[in-house]
């Protein structure tokens, strides 16, 4: 159902509040280059940090000035059940075409908590859903067994595998089948997983260059495997940059630093970037352009 360039977009903050009208420009900025999806209020967007009003807004904002051009699935996941049910309410209620849940992070659910957690939401809220696994930031990991169990829920309609395992990703194709998305949650790991069976990558540097990462996909898609090779290799110092410090610091300021926001802020506990690895940064940013 999602597929493509699908762009996990940055929060905008001004002097501690959601700068909405930075916000609309960075949607149009992706309509215009040829994102395939926009996915606010993830782990990029600040999800953790922001208000239950903030979060609404966001997406609410969000599918409002993407006028229908282009897909929206919004970031709904919580590690508290019931806030989650909300969240994902409220973005069917904005019109949301997806939503993208996480898996309840801090609790540290058994595969059968994940599964009665999953469960609830999709037969609560008529909205295709995109799991989200990311083990390195919940301190769990929903298996292929557990992903193929809520594959047969009619809207669980893929899963955003950031597990960096790839024998994980091919147990879930494997275990799915292509009815069901598989998608990158790593940029770095995009152009493999496209080769296991993947249909995209919900990416954090097409925040910076969302033209290429279209391409990466689209190149594959087309048969043009040398071609999609290539631009892996462009951007895949661009990719290892972005996690030089915590997601989203090095990509809001690089982002910044291009003139695509007009100040890198973040929330606490988030810091801003040390100026050894801005350095680091400023110079593969140098490097891509040159």
């Amino acid at each position: 159902m999602f597929s493509g360039s699908m762009v996990a977009l940055v929060t905008p903050f001004k002097e501690g509040k959601v700068d909405e009208r930075k916000l609309r420009e960075l949607v149009d900025f992706h309509i215009k280059n040829g994102t395939d999806v926009l996915v606010p209020c993830g782990t990029t967007g600040e999800s953790a940090t922001l208000s239950f009003e903030e979060h609404e807004k966001v997406v609410e904002v969000v599918i409002d000035e993407a006028k229908g051009k282009i897909p929206v699935i919004a970031g709904t996941g919580s590690n508290n059940t019931e806030e989650a049910l909300r969240l994902t309410r409220r973005a069917k209620e904005a019109r949301a075409d997806g939503a993208l849940v996480i898996t309840p992070y801090y609790n540290k659910p058994t595969q059968r908590g994940m599964y009665l957690h999953f469960e609830k939401i999709a037969k609560e809220v008529d909205i295709p859903i995109v799991l989200y696994n990311v083990p390195g930031r919940t301190g769990v990991n929903l298996l292929p067994e557990t992903v193929a169990k809520l594959s047969r829920i009619k809207n669980i309609v893929g899963i955003k595998e950031a597990s960096g395992d790839l024998q994980q990703a091919s147990d879930i194709v494997r275990l799915c089948g292509d009815g069901f998305d598989l998608i990158s949650g790593d940029d770095f790991l995009t152009l493999p997983l496209l080769a296991l069976g993947g249909k995209g990558v919900i990416s954090v540097v097409a925040n910076l260059v969302p033209a290429e990462t279209k391409a990466l996909v689209a190149e594959f898609n087309k048969g043009n495997l040398e071609k999609a090779r290539e631009i892996h290799y462009k951007i895949l110092p661009l990719c290892k940059a972005m996690f030089i410090e915590t997601n989203p610091i090095p990509v809001k300021t690089a982002m910044a630093l291009q003139g695509l926001l007009d100040t890198p802020e973040l929330r606490l506990p988030l810091s801003p970037m040390s100026e050894e690895n801005v350095e680091k940064l400023k110079k593969v940013l140098m490097d891509f352009y040159s």
